[in-house]
């Protein structure tokens, strides 16, 4: 199916759980201060679409295609990003609420994340290698058989990572979050 497309418009503060957003291919368009809670996001397409202060809490992104798309001080909490398109995924994100969100199994090599809350998010089995993880929360976040192949979490904290279940070569982490690598082992460090 061939989506209309809309481009380089720019949206500002409309609430699309009341007025619906066009299913289309949206290239290199903003998006501030727009409500998406809840809303079927399903088959649309963002493409070089910046996000600011915007809320996608609990919207359906099932088959959505973000390929280059920033997200700044968004909410996007229980978002499923493990429906969207895997196809050329990719997303950056800065300041933003991403707590019970998920990213199972999925493939966003040099993702960067800035002063996020990613409390309880699901990384199970995804590739964040070359992440960067600056000054980020990751209290309870789920790492099981995920990738973190040289990627920076040097200024995160909260983080309880396996190194027996994860990939952590040649990850930069700080003297001052390491402990989070061996609380699996239930060991006292005084």
């Amino acid at each position: 199916m061939i989506l209309p497309l809309i481009d380089s418009e720019n949206f500002d503060n409309t609430d699309f759980s009341v007025h619906s957003l066009k299913k289309a291919e949206y290239d290199n368009c903003s998006f501030t201060n727009c409500n998406f809670t809840g809303v079927d996001l399903s088959s649309i397409n963002f493409i070089e679409c910046h996000f600011d202060t915007c809320n996608f809490s609990n919207a359906n992104v099932s088959h959505t295609v973000f390929r280059e798309a920033n997200f700044t001080d968004c909410k996007l909490i229980g978002l499923q990003f493990q429906d969207c398109n895997p196809f050329l995924l990719s997303l950056s994100f800065s300041k933003c609420q991403l707590q019970f969100t998920s990213f199972f199994k999925l493939k966003l090599k040099q993702t960067s994340f800035l002063h996020c809350n990613l409390n309880h998010v699901n990384f199970t089995e995804a590739n964040f290698s070359n992440s960067l993880f600056d000054h980020c929360d990751f209290k309870h976040a789920i790492f099981e058989q995920t990738n973190l192949k040289s990627s920076d979490l040097t200024t995160s904290e909260n983080f309880y990572i396996n190194p027996e279940n994860n990939i952590i070569t040649k990850a930069k982490f700080s003297k001052e979050n390491v402990l989070g690598l061996l609380q699996h082992h239930q060991i006292n460090i005084v």
